[in-house]
């Protein structure tokens, strides 16, 4: 799936079942949510942190895709096009980090 049928996905599944799209502000707090939720699955598994019994049932994959369903929401909300958004992103890192981290002492 590309992004694009990802953002058309996600539209149809809010115009079909979702009634309609949360305000932008609702769902940046829920984005905000969806990330804690995965950085506290991330801190037990891969951190020093111990699992709580209502945390063994979570499933990372599930975490992440959280996330990226409220962020496929807030771009279609703003009209964002995650493609030309993120490879235009990946241009600027490319020129801005081509030499950086193979510059990076910390990484040999």
């Amino acid at each position: 799936m590309t992004l694009q049928e990802a953002q058309n996905t996600v539209d149809h599944w809010i115009k079909t079942y979702g009634v309609r799209y949360f305000s932008e502000l609702t769902n940046m707090t829920i984005l905000t949510e969806e990330v804690g939720e995965l950085a506290r699955i991330m801190a037990r598994t891969y951190g020093d942190q111990s699992f709580k019994k209502s945390d063994l049932g979570k499933d990372l994959g599930d975490e992440m895709a959280d996330v990226l369903w409220v962020l496929i929401c807030l771009a279609n909300q703003t009209g964002v096009n995650l493609t030309e958004a993120f490879e235009k992103n990946m241009a600027k890192k490319t020129v801005r980090d081509k030499d950086r981290h193979k510059e990076n002492e910390k990484l040999s």
